[in-house]
């Protein structure tokens, strides 16, 4: 899967991309905040990405922040709402004011989000309500789930964005990577590439 792009902007739209790669070209659909914070046509540009497929559908979403790109991701994890509904509210709030919105229930606040009735403002504070608070905090790692653990580094995001991208919901994925932490000596993990400890934490999934 597709976790990042870096190459020229070459179109922007209201709602999507086209950046060129080695001289292809992907459409990247952003948020209006992202958009917002690209550079000219012709620059360089660097886009964290989301893969999304579904039957006979491959879309590629684009980040300018990793917060937003981790939010996008809490928010496709709940029943109802799709990659392009999550992109509307992304468009509409930043990700620490729609996590505070959340952890504090402010069904009112996330009504006046484009797409979002009562019912699924109601199911968001109920499903993430426990999963907002690295960004509310202001953390801007991803959480630590292991109280014992030390904070997380490159190596450690990069399993993370793997098992994301093969479609492991990232709680899971961090909760995987927590036992593998704690079961393996602290000299055994800093010895091991990203791919044989992204191995390692699908056999904590398996």
């Amino acid at each position: 899967m597709i976790s990042c792009l870096k190459g020229e902007l070459f179109h922007k739209s209201t709602e999507k991309v086209t950046i060129l790669v080695n001289g292809v070209g992907y459409e990247v659909f952003l948020s209006t905040a992202s958009l917002e914070k690209l550079p000219q046509l012709g620059e360089e540009v660097f886009l964290y990405t989301y893969t999304y497929v579904r039957e006979d559908i491959l879309s590629l979403f684009g980040f300018a922040e990793q917060d937003e790109k981790k939010m996008f991701l809490l928010l496709i994890n709940v029943s109802g709402v799709g990659p392009k509904l999550a992109l509307s509210v992304l468009s509409g709030i930043r990700p620490v004011d729609l996590a505070r919105a959340i952890a504090a229930k402010d069904v009112g606040r996330l009504t006046g989000l484009s797409g979002v009735g009562k019912k699924t403002a109601e199911r968001l504070c109920l499903d993430l309500k426990d999963k907002v608070g690295f960004i509310v905090g202001g953390d801007t790692e991803f959480p630590d789930l292991d109280a014992g653990a030390a904070p997380e580094g490159s190596k450690e995001k990069d399993v993370i964005s793997a098992l994301v991208n093969l479609g492991y919901p990232q709680s899971r994925a961090h909760i995987a990577l927590s036992a593998v932490k704690r079961r393996l000596p602290p000299e055994s993990l800093a010895k091991m590439r990203v791919e044989e400890l992204i191995r390692e934490t699908l056999r904590s999934l398996a």
